[in-house]
């Protein structure tokens, strides 16, 4: 008995001082610089932003040890402003858009002692540059919660008889048709349809991340198609705010809309970037490699959803969202489900292969096989999304972006 005291007494000792070592941590030689396509105005962007605000309060950094850059477009102007910060002693360049990273390249490249961190890219993995990395999270497993959330709100208007037409249907606005939109879009469709099978999705392109009226127009137009309800994969709140001048459910992206419309507004999915600001900085100041491409999930908290707002939601939908979650948390389930019947097809088949673009090239090779163990590997081969497959059940109203 005193000998299993004794070492209890020993495990106490030893975590108190890792938590003494935690809270004393050095991450004075470290300086992030970050660089932003909007600002708080945007929702993608106010996501980041209140991501490095976590950070620095959990890793108690002083206020000189971050700067951040607004308003910088996918254009050289994104290279000077890297060079900037550089010139302002940071050694970790963080930008937040698919469109800067190629603009990142010539001073990764110039300065190697300093990492470049760039969300959504796709180039980290084939560039060959130790400072470059690529980082992103499994928000098709949020979208797809989401999703569920929407599907039980369908079956409810069901059940009153509220639905435009014979069958539920949905609308989604998104900003181009590119994977990462495509892999939002789908996740969201099947995780309606995982509870709600019948549904069916309209989607349609603004061409733009951020552009209000653009985004209230595709709503609009969305619900005067015959949509029951609409979500978004665009930053701002033209589409949430349409809904609720039209009194249509919505499913927001990166945040909860709840204040501007508490009568529509459901839920909504965000990746947290909390997380990946706190390993950077921590990976910087103890001297240790960056992954070049880094995957954050549920399990991490990287992808998080807002509270539900149980005054629209259907009845039932925290408990739902919660089994399918714990599900995902224990690898039970995966979003991209190819094995189960009539779940996913494309052109009333099944999908049994894939070649994916992966190693991003000028010629949109698709080369690498992703469907194995009876799933569409999804952000596995690298942390960008690559599920570009068009599946039955989702229209594409246009698709010129």
């Amino acid at each position: 008995m005193k000998k299993f005291a004794a070492l209890l007494m020993a495990l106490v000792l030893c975590l108190s001082a890792t938590a003494v070592l935690a809270e004393t941590a050095d991450y004075s030689n470290v300086k992030l610089g970050v660089i932003l396509l909007h600002d708080e105005d945007s929702t993608y962007d106010l996501n980041f932003i209140n991501g490095v605000n976590e950070a620095v309060a959990a890793l108690g950094l002083s206020e000189e040890q971050v700067i951040i850059k607004r308003g910088i477009p996918e254009s050289k102007e994104c290279t000077d402003t890297a060079l900037d910060l550089i010139d302002e002693g940071c050694n970790i360049i963080f930008a937040d858009s698919f469109g800067h990273e190629s603009w990142l390249f010539e001073p990764a490249e110039k300065y190697p002692e300093v990492d470049f961190c760039h969300a959504t890219g796709t180039y980290a993995h084939t560039k060959g540059l130790a400072n470059f990395h690529n980082a992103f999270a499994a928000i098709y497993e949020g979208r797809y919660l989401a999703g569920i959330a929407a599907g039980m709100k369908l079956n409810e208007l069901k059940a009153a008889g509220k639905l435009k037409g014979e069958t539920p249907k949905m609308g989604y606005v998104g900003a181009f048709t590119y994977a990462e939109v495509m892999s939002g879009y789908t996740s969201f469709y099947l995780g309606a349809k995982s509870v709600c099978p019948d549904v069916t999705m309209d989607v349609q392109f603004t061409g733009s991340w951020y552009d209000e009226k653009e985004e209230r127009d595709a709503a609009q137009a969305l619900i005067a198609a015959g949509a029951d309800l609409i979500s978004q994969h665009a930053d701002s709140m033209g589409a949430p705010s349409a809904c609720e001048d039209a009194g249509i459910p919505d499913v927001s992206y990166n945040g909860s809309t709840i204040a501007s419309c508490p009568n529509t507004f459901i839920v909504s999915s965000r990746i947290n970037w909390a997380p990946y600001f706190e390993y950077i900085v921590k990976q910087k100041a103890a001297g240790q490699p960056i992954d070049t491409d880094w995957t954050g999930t549920i399990a991490t908290d990287s992808v998080v959803l807002t509270e539900v707002n149980t005054a629209v939601a259907a009845e039932g939908t925290v408990e739902a969202i919660e089994a399918a979650k714990a599900e995902f948390v224990a690898g039970t389930k995966h979003v991209f489900d190819t094995a189960a019947d009539n779940f996913i097809t494309v052109k009333g088949e099944k999908v049994t292969s894939y070649l994916a673009d992966v190693d991003s090239d000028a010629a949109f090779e698709h080369e690498t096989e992703v469907v194995k163990d009876g799933y569409f590997h999804e952000s596995e081969y690298r942390s960008a999304p690559y599920f570009d497959m068009q599946i039955d059940g989702i229209n594409l109203l246009n698709s010129k972006f």
